[in-house]
């Protein structure tokens, strides 16, 4: 049974998520339902990250086992053509050792997550970057940014609702860039917990406006409260860019 693996793009926007859901349509399900007109039967998508409703993928990986040995490129174009007209494209399949999981076999994740800072409505980027209006000191936030990066316990930037065993991440890097008036907010680790970008994010904001510095950051990551964390960034401008293994 030839396992492979998928990199896969998609716009969140339409889904409740990577996983199954009970309340709307998933990317996951959407993948499944694409390799069962492809191959007659029923074939679990293990994805490498589970990602939030709305919350978009340059570089999804996943993994299916399939009955019959396919040529790669021709489970790539049968699932493309199955997809239609769903916003999700795979971008590479191949054949990998049955050792290889998506989830568990990768050793790091990178993420973007994209602000457009100015005071105009969104137009092209409508759902896919957070608009802040409000002029946004991206020194402030990079020296803020850095407070977070190591290993630490999360549990301020971590949803009420997270599963993780543990609230301690490593964090491998967090950086804070400004090309006009796009601010992008990038980082990489081997696991993070549920929300933790978007908490961080929406905390990065603050300081980004002068509500807190860098030392308001170090005080709501040591209080391990939930309460200590600023708003939730809006998922509209979060991508998983790409897994290593």
């Amino acid at each position: 049974m030839p396992r492979y693996k998928l990199i896969i793009e998609y716009d969140g926007t339409p889904y409740c998520g990577w996983q199954y859901q009970d309340n709307g349509p998933s990317v996951q399900g959407a993948l499944e339902a694409a390799v069962k007109a492809m191959t007659g039967g029923d074939v679990r998508v293990n994805g490498a990250g589970r990602t939030d409703a709305g919350v978009h993928a340059l570089g999804q990986v996943a993994h299916i086992d399939l009955v019959k040995d396919y040529r790669a490129d021709r489970v790539r174009d049968a699932l493309n053509a199955h997809l239609r007209p769903n916003p999700i494209g795979v971008l590479s399949a191949e054949i990998v050792p049955e050792t290889f999981d998506a989830r568990f076999s990768a050793t790091k994740r990178h993420y973007i997550y994209r602000i457009v800072n100015h005071r105009a409505n969104l137009a092209l980027k409508v759902g896919h970057a957070w608009r802040v209006a409000r002029p946004l000191n991206v020194e402030a936030m990079q020296e803020a940014a850095q407070v977070l990066v190591g290993k630490h316990d999360f549990t301020t930037f971590r949803d009420t609702e997270c599963q993780a065993k543990s609230p301690e991440k490593t964090l491998d890097a967090l950086d804070v860039t400004r090309d006009g008036d796009d601010v992008n907010i990038i980082t990489s680790a081997r696991s993070f917990l549920h929300s933790q970008v978007r908490s961080m994010v929406g905390s990065l904001v603050w300081v980004g406006h002068g509500r807190w510095k860098a030392e308001d950051m170090r005080r709501a990551l040591e209080a391990r409260d939930r309460a200590a964390c600023g708003p939730v960034a809006p998922p509209d401008g979060l991508y998983l860019v790409r897994v290593e293994y």
